[in-house]
């Protein structure tokens, strides 16, 4: 009762600030950017002790999908000599200088825990205690939370089972028969470091095929063409990946590859699903050194039943199968989550029965999330600062 008690009063004296930001992503980076150039103050709480610890645990060969002049921050271009596809040592160079350059307020080791609605204003317990704010900007990120499915039998299985987010070195995996289970983003980013590893099998487990593009076609970097896809209607963009990628690859069912549900971008824009880029993967597919095989139906302690009946016996099972927002502790009660804890609105979008709530940077983009996550920033800005606050 005592601590009931004192939280209340906590809370009742506490101070309205203007905006508080959480997490200080890239999103949330750009978002509180706007806010301070609109004259909004704001405070950014992150759960943890430094920036880009999200990136700092991926694995080494990481790099950029979208390309460097349309994937930098507001107002900070990368330096000279900068690959056209940053590696992630650059990026999290790239997110500190961001913050340092506009001297953001990021307040690390605070985790925000829940968000209660206050008629005209946010109650945000966290882990130092209670904040009151009138806006409240949610950036913790899409990708927070690895997913990983609880396939029948994957207990007794003897081998190794990890999600694509511990990934780690690829020439950890020489010697050792591996199965991907995934053809999306995640999936072929595995796959691409893989072809160049001497594996001693390598498959690919894919329920639907991938919407994929090259990461260039000759000398172009496929993604500079991203903001003109973006302003196309959803049917003309999927025609155009369809063709590109028919193209590029050829008819990739022929190897086993499963066909496309839907077009790229619809699936971008209905199920969140992001467009897979190739960086070697289709070569191997198409060499022999990559099996497609159907989808997994159980797991024994030898090996993996797929859908078709046939065993296989890998030694690790990565699976890239994407990831959740982990959103549901936090605002779960408010009605404001789909049924896989997306947010309903995003960006410049808000609740008319929840003024004050934000979210931010919980989509993919064809943009990519850098430039994407200016625009969504500069949108909430505009909306936050043209309210009065």
């Amino acid at each position: 009762m005592a601590d009931t008690t004192t939280r209340s009063k906590v809370e009742q004296v506490a101070a309205i600030e203007p905006a508080i930001v959480i997490g200080a992503g890239a999103a949330g980076l750009a978002v509180a950017q706007a806010l301070i150039k609109a004259d909004v103050p704001v405070a950014i709480l992150e759960q943890e002790s430094r920036l880009a610890e999200p990136w700092h645990r991926r694995h080494q060969q990481l790099h950029l999908n979208t390309h460097r002049d349309l994937s930098a921050l507001p107002g900070l271009s990368f330096p000279g000599g900068t690959p056209a596809f940053p590696p992630k040592s650059v990026v999290i160079r790239h997110m500190n200088d961001f913050r340092e350059a506009n001297q953001l307020p990021v307040e690390f080791g605070v985790a925000v825990e829940t968000l209660v609605f206050k008629g005209d204003h946010w109650l945000v317990r966290t882990s130092a205690g209670s904040r009151l704010a009138r806006h409240v900007i949610v950036a913790t990120g899409r990708d927070k939370e690895p997913f990983t499915p609880q396939w029948v039998g994957m207990q007794a299985f003897a081998g190794r089972i990890i999600h694509s987010a511990d990934f780690g070195d690829a020439k950890s995996y020489a010697g050792k028969k591996v199965l991907v289970v995934g053809a999306g983003n995640s999936g072929f980013d595995a796959l691409n470091h893989l072809a160049c590893v001497d594996t001693a099998s390598l498959w690919l487990s894919a329920r639907n095929g991938p919407a994929l593009l090259p990461k260039r076609i000759g000398k172009i970097a496929v993604h500079r063409l991203s903001p003109l896809m973006a302003r196309l209607p959803l049917r003309v963009a999927d025609a155009v990946m369809a063709a590109t990628q028919r193209l590029v690859f050829g008819d990739l069912t022929k190897f086993g590859m499963p066909p496309a549900p839907s077009g790229g971008a619809s699936r971008l824009a209905s199920d969140y699903t992001a467009i897979a880029a190739d960086d070697g993967a289709v070569d191997a597919i198409k060499s022999g050194k990559i099996t497609v095989v159907p989808a997994i139906r159980e797991f024994t302690r030898d090996g993996v039943i797929l859908a078709n009946g046939r065993l296989i016996d890998p030694d690790i099972v990565i699976a890239a199968t994407g990831y959740r927002t982990g959103l549901e502790r936090m605002v779960g009660d408010l009605g404001v989550l789909d049924g896989n804890g997306v947010p309903l609105f995003n960006g410049g979008e808000a609740d008319p029965k929840l003024p004050g709530l934000w979210f931010t940077g919980m989509r993919p983009s064809i943009r990519g999330c850098f430039a994407n996550a200016a625009i969504l920033g500069k949108a909430i800005a505009r909306r936050i600062a043209g309210a009065g606050r």
